[in-house]
């Protein structure tokens, strides 16, 4: 075995071009541990968020990555064999410890599901799946506890988690709404299941005509930007949950909430962490999209040492489902 391995390391805050690949010692897993190759991660914006310095308690420098797909090397305490395939995400990984940007990461057995489903599927699919999917189940099952006959509404419909959330909320019997800025986008989310799309103007709760159009359950992915008028959009007793930020704004000047949030509706967040991550269905989810009845939206699939250029287009949106990035 290799001692050495490629690994993408911040030393301090920037654009994409601060992400270094190096060569780094292969880690050393202790008790508790489990040293896992990686052959795939997904991109996310908490990790744009980090290394642009808005993170606190991250110091440089750091191997970032909330999240990673591969196979065990290791477990010095036996929980798992050598060779299983694996997923793992949050739990401080790329934060309070060094993260899935490398060809090796060693993390705390208890925030690694194994992916016991047979499988054929590429690891850009398996890469795209953990956080992805935590996030979508997450914030549709918890946050939102959506079921069915509810009126939900995807704000950001065409990010990977969007279309994810949609997925699983047609599976639960919701009436399924989603919106994207752009109107050739429709075709792509009617795949997916969608009832209603709406073209995002920033104005949405100007096309809703009356109280029985609007929404118990939105699902906040644009973020902060569209967050005052997706309150123009939910019914009385409703949700709207704030889990996205891709309008790339974290906060909001001038918030008034009692004026904002309208009386009887609520606002919630969600943000999963271990225990959410370990309770995700991701075999079951594996198995559909064996099966073609989950479909995972793959965006652009980037080598390594492509690391700044996937970043980029992170920070463009333009890539139009989850960035996954092989390692080897």
């Amino acid at each position: 075995m290799a001692t050495t391995m490629k690994a993408v390391v911040i030393h301090t805050k920037g654009g994409p071009e601060v992400l270094k690949v190096e060569e780094r010692p292969i880690p050393k897993p202790d008790n508790g541990q489990v040293l896992i190759r990686v052959k795939a991660f997904g991109l996310n914006r908490s990790e744009m968020f980090t290394r642009q310095g808005h993170s606190p308690g991250v110091d440089f420098p750091r191997i970032l990555g909330i999240e990673a797909t591969g196979i065990v090397e290791h477990a010095p305490g036996g929980e798992f064999e050598k060779g299983q395939i694996v997923m793992t995400a949050m739990g401080g990984m790329g934060r309070q410890f060094d993260g899935g940007y490398a060809q090796y990461t060693v993390v705390p057995t208890n925030q690694v599901q194994v992916i016991t489903a047979q499988t054929q599927l590429g690891w850009d699919v398996l890469g795209a799946m953990p956080e992805m999917i935590q996030t979508a189940y997450g914030a549709v099952t918890k946050s939102l506890k959506v079921q069915k006959g509810d009126r939900f509404l995807v704000r950001g419909g065409t990010t990977s988690v969007g279309l994810a959330a949609i997925a699983i909320a047609k599976q639960l019997g919701a009436h399924v709404a989603a919106t994207s800025r752009k109107p050739e986008r429709e075709n792509l989310l009617r795949e997916y299941g969608i009832d209603e799309f709406f073209v995002d103007d920033g104005a949405i709760g100007k096309q809703i005509k009356n109280d029985s159009q609007k929404f118990n359950k939105i699902l906040e992915l644009v973020g902060t930007t569209t967050l005052k008028d997706s309150f123009q959009c939910v019914s009385k007793g409703g949700v709207v949950s704030l889990t996205g930020i891709v309008g790339n704004s974290w906060e909001i000047d001038n918030f008034a909430p009692m004026e904002v949030i309208p009386w009887g509706s609520s606002l919630a967040t969600y943000g999963g962490w271990i225990e959410e991550f370990m309770e995700t269905p991701l075999n079951d989810i594996v198995q559909q999209v064996e099966a073609g009845k989950f479909k995972i939206k793959v965006g652009r699939v980037f080598h390594i040492d492509q690391i700044a250029e996937a970043h980029q287009c992170m920070d463009d949106n333009t890539a139009e489902g989850k960035i996954v990035v092989l390692t080897d």
